[in-house]
């Protein structure tokens, strides 16, 4: 039986946590004491290099390279943004963080900015979590009476803002770029890289951009050092993740495990308790809905960036989504695709009329209207996965594409089911 590793868990189910008062009987803001005490900015940098910690909002980058584009004594503002946009189908990680320990998410923010010069940081909320939003506001306001937050923190020459900012619930501002032109009051469209945040973002302003879980992750690597950090998971997939278990499982739920102990089936088996009634896996999506669907003979991968990825698939956002036998996947990938097409912002071509292309072709399939030639028309389709300027576009193609790959003989069966039934409606000569 492989356990649960908990480094940002480790607190969850202690009384009154929600307190700066309970938070630091915990040893909270001791990370954020030790580096305004006798650590550079640049030596935070460093540990959260030799931590080897990878963003966890979905794209896995290296966080202390990211926080090393900010270009060096820039005059403009250096701005940092919290993603707390959580809208993965199949995900709910942060929404845990900020409900249950949102003064962990307000250290990893200060422990950010003291590291790239910033005075100002926002947290960019997704408007359905009212409760979440409050949560956080309320957290703020306590440590900036506590005098955490605003000018010389805990006596150092150290002065930061934080602002939460409710979002009003688009997919799209999941992207960073969509999620800086929605915080700059305007649609959430996404813009063209370059130029990249780091150089240009907020306010044309140099930006980093991290996750939830990644700035939670910054006060325990600060605290017990990078070296510490990495010494969990694998070289490449380093520390602990937070995975989200949804769909035909005993045990749903998130789990904190360090990457690389256990495989994906064995991750379904002892943390989510099997499939219920004894029936068999069908499919898996590892790392949400986005992510391509892997079938129960590829299970066997570790859970690493890099061993899901030369599964087939992405770890993402950790969102492990089960699927078991009595699952239809031609209905599977309609419900997918109809999300996709809905979120799209319209921007790009591709995206707006692909999506909604996508949705068509697969209802004429799955009311059994489907024609000759549909599958490969879809897959024609996925080719333009990269000419939109977000991922969004890629997010729909992949599930769509790998479901048409993985599971063939469904989508083909009812072609030839639709053909069989127009033939035979078909009077005799």
């Amino acid at each position: 039986m492989v356990s649960e590793t908990r480094i940002l868990f480790e607190r969850l189910g202690a009384p009154d946590l929600l307190t700066v008062a309970a938070y630091r009987s915990q040893g909270g803001y001791s990370a954020l004491e030790k580096a305004l005490t006798s650590m550079k900015p640049e030596q935070v940098v460093e540990e959260v290099k030799k931590s080897g910690i990878r963003g966890r909002g979905g794209a896995g980058f290296p966080t202390g390279m990211k926080w090393s584009f900010i270009p060096k004594g820039v005059a403009r503002p250096i701005y940092l943004c919290c993603n707390a946009d959580e809208s993965e189908p199949g995900t709910c990680k942060d929404r845990v963080l900020i409900e249950q320990d949102p003064h962990a998410i307000l250290e990893g923010i200060l422990l950010t900015c003291y590291a790239i010069h910033s005075r100002q940081a926002f947290i960019y909320i997704r408007g359905e979590f009212h409760r979440g939003a409050q949560i956080l506001q309320m957290a703020v306001e306590e440590a900036r009476r506590q005098g955490l937050i605003g000018d010389r923190i805990l006596g150092a020459d150290f002065n930061c803002d934080i602002q939460v900012y409710r979002g009003a619930g688009a997919y799209v501002c999941g992207e960073e770029t969509g999620l800086l032109t929605s915080l700059e009051g305007e649609r959430g469209y996404p813009k063209n890289k370059p130029p990249f945040p780091a150089v240009s973002g907020l306010y044309s302003c140099p930006t980093v951009i991290n996750n939830i879980e990644t700035l939670a992750a910054i006060p325990p690597i600060i605290l017990r050092g990078g070296e510490w950090y990495a010494k969990f998971g694998t070289e490449k997939s380093t520390g602990t993740k937070l995975l989200c278990l949804s769909g035909h499982v005993n045990r749903p739920g998130v789990y904190e495990v360090a990457l690389g102990s256990m495989t994906l089936r064995e991750f379904i088996q002892e943390f989510g308790g099997g499939i219920p009634d004894g029936r068999k896996i069908k499919g898996v999506i590892p790392g949400g809905s986005s992510m391509p669907v892997l079938k129960e003979n590829q299970l066997d991968c570790l859970l690493t960036f890099e061993d899901i990825q030369t599964a087939g698939s992405s770890l993402g956002s950790g969102a492990i989504i089960v699927m078991d036998e009595t699952v239809d996947m031609v209905e599977m990938t309609l419900l997918l695709a109809k999300f996709y097409a809905h979120e799209s912002c319209g921007q790009c071509t591709p995206c707006r009329e692909g999506a909604r292309w996508f949705v068509q072709i697969l209802e004429a399939i799955y009311n059994g209207e489907g024609r000759e030639g549909d599958i490969e028309l879809m897959l024609d389709i996925c080719r333009s996965e990269y000419t939109s300027i977000c991922p969004l576009w890629a997010a729909a193609v992949w599930p769509v594409r790998s479901f048409l790959q993985q599971f063939r003989e469904e989508f083909d069966m009812r072609i030839r089911n639709a053909r069989s039934a127009a033939a035979s409606a078909i009077p005799a000569a």
